[in-house]
């Protein structure tokens, strides 16, 4: 098992930028593919990126491609979204999860059930 702790969320002006951290407990980090989601008020949760347990593939919804970049570091059991040119519709809270397909494409992990464990989230808020 996998505990998961984000932060980085905030209040941010539109066409700001914000880099969320996603830190895991355990030894097994590696082992997992990582992803990011989002949940809006009175919206269902969607996909945002998600990155391979080497982290040298990702894929992004079309939504925050070319904005949104996500990162990982193994040696420090991280997952990172930096987010730039922020819009107020990517208001919401913000989650990440881990995979237990290890060997997954990212392209493949792009629905809340093929993860495994996740974590509290954080907010971010996007004004205008």
């Amino acid at each position: 098992q996998v505990r998961m702790v984000e932060s980085g969320g905030g209040l941010v002006q539109a066409g700001g930028s914000l880099r969320l951290s996603c830190a895991a407990s355990g030894r097994t980090f590696s082992s997992y593919a990582m992803g990011w989601f989002r949940q809006a008020p009175g919206k269902e949760r969607e996909f945002v990126a998600a990155i391979s347990w080497s982290g040298g593939n990702t894929y992004y919804a079309d939504s925050v491609k070319g904005r949104f970049t996500i990162s990982r570091d193994n040696a420090e059991n991280t997952v990172y979204l930096q987010m730039n040119s922020l819009k107020p519709e990517d208001t919401a809270v913000y989650y990440c999860a881990a995979a237990k397909q290890r060997f997954a494409s990212p392209g493949s992990l792009d629905e809340s059930t093929d993860y495994d464990f996740w974590g509290q989230g954080t907010q971010v808020t996007v004004s205008s």
